[in-house]
């Protein structure tokens, strides 16, 4: 019988045992309430050991969590094998790889771009944000997309570089890139393979969509900081970690002290703190890499505003970091819960009358010409996805004691959940989008006529909010999202300003952001049958 290994990451008796000072981590907690951040999870390490971790209810260790851009960093862990095993070297071409893309319209520029130019972000290629991502053609649209600048002569972050070259990988090795890694990476770590949002035609997202469990995110981070090793065996190239890690291209030209001091191989040097560098996702996942500190500090976090959450973190560290005596140990604030829908008076009448009836909703013309069909999922969660949930049909409710159910269609995948009406979320798995999550979902008549329902997919981020209101036979009903819409569109706005170098068009950008929400979450209308 074969032994299984216990590939957990080993823990400290207490922060201070490796190092860490507690009273500064309950510091930079008390911060993060005070900041109104919302924090998920947080896990520290030092000379290899977990000196502290937390997570927020209803969050847990074992849900696996987006990580957005994070993925990006996962992608260059494969090229890095793939170099070394010699696929592929930094200067094989794109075209080399798709000659089928080699067509008459191609220029030099476009011979120019290398794995090299992929990986740092200066391939030139400037794809829209609005791109089609229900296209099957994702690296001609890339080569087809308009010129930024040339290969080399600038950079810009753009996530479809990641996406060419796990598409370089898998046309390559004949397998998807989670294949690729599974031995090589997720086994010998002790990850469970992570769910991967992918393609029309099944290639991975590559520069988005991987959920990863706090811990594993974790692993990874510690096996870069130990240039590759794991449990005393080398897992990843040791010159991978090294040369993705350094800065390998001049980002000055983007906004914010930790967005400009460098990019590797889709890894980011920090200003806050010299001697570290980043895996970074969008609403605030982060892996920080302290080099010369032998420490790691992993956060995920539905907070739209990254470089809050960082500043944040650089107030305690590395501050949190020590050697030599021990500091005086403290106790730990935990973090407060997420809240749920205060309980309030029940709308029996409306409860009798929808028993075994069915609302039947009219999906909104402009969101269905968009893409962007109104689903249980938040708009943060299914913007960039290639398989869009939505939009919502058939809904049902049945009422009881101290919660209800509501059971509806999205497309082809038909979901039931259980939501509490005493203020107590209810945890249930759903599946959207071809992609499994588990939803923690309260709801509360928060008028006569309105019944609002709050649902969280614990491995997305933000939480759906809809409200149904009732007239007779006639149902409207209101998608929100928290955060806000209206949030989520400044921040993704803010952060593309060194993309405007023209005031004038920037602003003009960011007023068109602002009214995404009139857009993007209108009052949809339905029927009682």
């Amino acid at each position: 019988m074969k032994t299984l290994i216990d590939k957990s990451l080993p823990r400290a008796a207490s922060p201070e045992e490796v190092g860490v000072s507690s009273a500064v981590i309950d510091e930079y907690l008390r911060d993060i309430e005070e900041s109104g951040i919302e924090l998920h999870s947080m896990m520290v390490l030092r000379h290899g050991k977990v000196a502290y971790e937390t997570w927020r209810e209803p969050y847990t260790p074992e849900l696996p969590h987006t990580m957005y851009s994070v993925s990006k960093s996962v992608i260059s862990t494969a090229a890095g094998f793939a170099v070394a095993e010699g696929l592929m070297t930094l200067d094989t071409k794109l075209l080399d790889v798709f000659p089928e893309y080699r067509t008459e319209k191609r220029t030099e520029d476009d011979e120019k771009i290398t794995l090299r130019a992929l990986l740092t972000m200066t391939a030139g290629k400037d794809v829209s944000l609005f791109s089609d991502k229900t296209s099957k053609t994702w690296v001609k649209d890339f080569m087809d997309a308009r010129w930024g600048f040339k290969p080399g002569e600038g950079w810009k972050y753009i996530s479809e570089n990641t996406y060419c070259v796990g598409a370089m990988i898998t046309r390559l090795t004949g397998m998807t890139v989670t294949e690729y890694l599974t031995p090589r990476l997720y086994e010998p770590l002790g990850i469970d393979v992570p769910a991967w949002e992918r393609d029309a035609t099944g290639v991975e997202t590559g520069g988005w969509g991987i959920f990863l469990k706090t811990e594993d995110l974790a692993k990874l981070a510690q096996c870069y900081l130990d240039h590759g090793k794991f449990m005393g065996k080398q897992v990843i190239p040791a010159e991978w970690t090294i040369e993705a890690t350094k800065k390998q291209a001049d980002n000055s030209n983007d906004v914010g002290i930790d967005s400009t001091v460098g990019y590797g191989y889709y890894f980011w040097r920090c200003g806050g703190c010299e001697d570290a560098y980043r895996f970074d996702g969008m609403f605030s996942q982060f892996a920080i890499v302290f080099e010369k500190l032998d420490a790691v500090l992993v956060v995920t976090s539905n907070e739209v505003n990254e470089q809050k959450s960082r500043d944040a973190i650089w107030r305690h560290f590395p501050e949190a970091f020590f050697d030599g005596d021990a500091p005086e140990k403290a106790e730990i604030t935990a973090l407060k819960p997420l809240p749920g829908i205060a309980p309030r008076a029940r709308s029996t009448a409306i409860e009798k009358k929808l028993e075994g009836h069915t609302i039947k909703i009219t999906p909104d013309p402009i969101l269905k010409i968009a893409g962007y069909p109104m689903s249980v999922l938040s708009f943060a969660a299914v913007y960039m996805s290639a398989d869009k949930a939505g939009p919502i049909d058939n809904v049902k409710f049945s009422f009881y004691e101290d919660e209800c159910t509501m059971y509806w269609t999205e497309g082809k995948e038909t979901n039931i959940i259980h939501l509490g009406m005493d203020g107590v979320e209810r945890l249930s798995h759903i599946r959207l989008g071809k992609l499994d999550y588990t939803a923690a979902s309260t709801a509360a008549w928060t008028a006569k006529d309105t019944l609002e329902l709050w649902i969280r997919p614990l491995e997305a981020v933000g939480q759906r909010r809809l409200k149904f209101t009732f007239c007779k036979n006639n149902v409207t009903v209101k998608p929100s999202t928290m955060p806000t819409l209206r949030s989520l569109s400044v921040s993704v706005a803010e952060g593309l300003r060194g993309m405007f170098p023209n005031p004038t068009i920037f602003a003009a950008f960011k007023a068109f952001m602002k009214k995404l929400p009139l857009v993007l979450e209108p009052v949809h209308h339905g029927k009682i049958v």
